[in-house]
């Protein structure tokens, strides 16, 4: 796919039934596709009502097409783009009358996100704003919507070349030093070197606390209910989502396999996952319900352990016990929010005497969920602030981290002076790789077929 120069095609609108349904062709050469399919040569950027006929003449499609010549298209390339009526079975005899005129130049249907490859290969995107193509489509809230327009129009890749022409100037400016090592130290501080390196470690920090909370953005938090039977998960759940998409009974065991439900809050998708309550039980498919409810607290970025607010004086050891397993189930850094349901079923002295010792709610009366849903919020990191976010992913974390080591590294050999000067050019330049990655400038070709093959086809 990364090499391939034949022209391409796939349907870029969605599976199903619509009013519209868009295919486009890109490729070098497409005028002599566009002339056997509607016997004309079209002008570029110009809406063009034609009919579309099969191989005996019989009428496929009246529909709309435009011409973009390269390179001021998408991709680069030449892209042909037909605007039919949106049905699926109408939409395959288009796809099948184009692969059959287009047979002689090499008309293939396109690989998951190949078209996008083409538009980053022909330097029309980065990568990162290649991913937000993908991102924007996949976006779970408005404020995901809104950080995944930013970076496709390029905030972050322009924060991140930023970063990188800091750097190169604060390398020119040690190798340079190499030249002349009886002057090493003086050089380097009269050209603040070690100031530089500080503001450009200051960015860099600022950088990557935005890119958190664009990755929250966009994968939102999976958020485990967790405890044992009949303390009131799957009330929480429905409380939480605001509908009834959890049984309820005061029978304990009642959930038996996990219950997933997506909602946003303050902005945030989050993902809750209702477990079945965790016990020792003789009952097959409750016990499977069971394993998989660990199997979700192990995957969890946070994990509610709900309590009922009634034994709250009287916690036993199967209690303890059971926290205890969580804390060793889950995964590294991932928080527990202990919270106490049930908090109607206390008479007012003991919410009193309750307060400032943990957290308490009500999921029957509605009563603490807004605190709870702050809480929610604060314990997995979320700033709070939505203006000029970005998205951001666990690819992008990571090199952003690696490159914060190879500038602390850096720092600690600026320190030496004269006698590391070599070391602290290389970390430089490590660290400036690392960034260059996520733009797309330095990576290998395995790994950027894996990122485009996760894309829709058509896009």
């Amino acid at each position: 796919m990364l090499t391939r120069k034949l022209p391409i095609i796939a349907v870029a609108t969605a599976p199903g039934k619509a009013g519209v349904g868009v295919i486009r062709i890109s490729g070098p050469n497409l005028l002599q596709i566009t002339s056997a399919l509607f016997q004309k040569t079209l002008t570029p950027r110009q809406a063009n009502l034609l009919t579309l006929r099969d191989g005996d003449g019989e009428v496929i499609d009246q529909l709309i097409a435009i011409y973009f010549a390269a390179p001021a298209s998408f991709t680069g390339d030449d892209v042909l783009e037909l605007q039919c009526h949106g049905g699926p079975q109408l939409l395959e005899l288009v796809m099948r009358r184009c692969l059959e005129l287009g047979q002689d130049q090499g008309l293939v249907i396109a690989e998951p996100g190949e078209f996008s490859l083409r538009a980053y290969l022909n330097n029309k995107i980065d990568l990162a704003q290649a991913e937000a193509i993908a991102d924007l489509i996949d976006a779970q809230s408005e404020a995901a919507v809104r950080g995944a327009a930013r970076s496709l129009q390029g905030a972050f890749s322009n924060d991140i070349n930023s970063l990188i022409e800091e750097i190169t100037q604060l390398r020119i400016l040690v190798e340079s030093t190499l030249d002349f090592p009886e002057e090493e130290i003086e050089f380097l501080e009269n050209a603040q070197a070690r100031e530089r390196l500080k503001t450009v470690m200051h960015q860099l920090h600022a950088l990557r606390e935005g890119a958190k909370q664009g990755k929250i953005l966009r994968d939102g938090i999976q958020l485990v209910l967790a405890g044992a039977p009949n303390v009131g998960k799957s009330s929480l759940l429905n409380c939480l989502a605001g509908e009834e998409v959890a049984i309820v009974t005061p029978i304990a065991g009642t959930t038996r396999d996990r219950v997933k439900e997506s909602i946003t809050i303050g902005g945030v998708p989050m993902h809750i996952i209702d477990t079945a309550g965790l016990r020792d039980t003789n009952d097959l498919v409750e016990a499977k319900g069971i394993e998989r409810s660990w199997e979700a607290i192990g995957a969890a970025d946070l994990v509610i352990f709900l309590q009922d607010s009634s034994t709250i004086d009287s916690v036993d050891g199967p209690e303890l016990e059971l926290k205890a397993q969580i804390l060793k189930s889950l995964p590294s850094k991932c928080p527990v929010l202990e919270v106490h349901n049930k908090s109607d079923l206390l008479s007012s002295s003991d919410l009193r005497s309750t307060k400032g010792r943990a957290l308490f709610i009500s999921a029957k009366t509605g009563d603490g969920i807004e605190a709870l849903k702050q809480k929610i919020l604060e314990t997995v990191g979320w700033g709070g602030t939505q203006e000029g976010a970005i998205v951001a992913r666990r690819r992008h974390l990571d090199c952003l981290d690696r490159a914060s080591v190879h500038l602390d590294k850096s720092q600690q050999f600026a320190a030496d002076g004269n006698v590391s000067l070599e070391l602290f050019a290389e970390e430089l330049r490590l660290a400036q790789d690392q960034l260059g990655q996520i733009t797309g400038k330095l990576l290998p070709d395995d790994l950027l077929g894996k990122i485009f093959s996760q894309f829709c086809i058509g896009k």
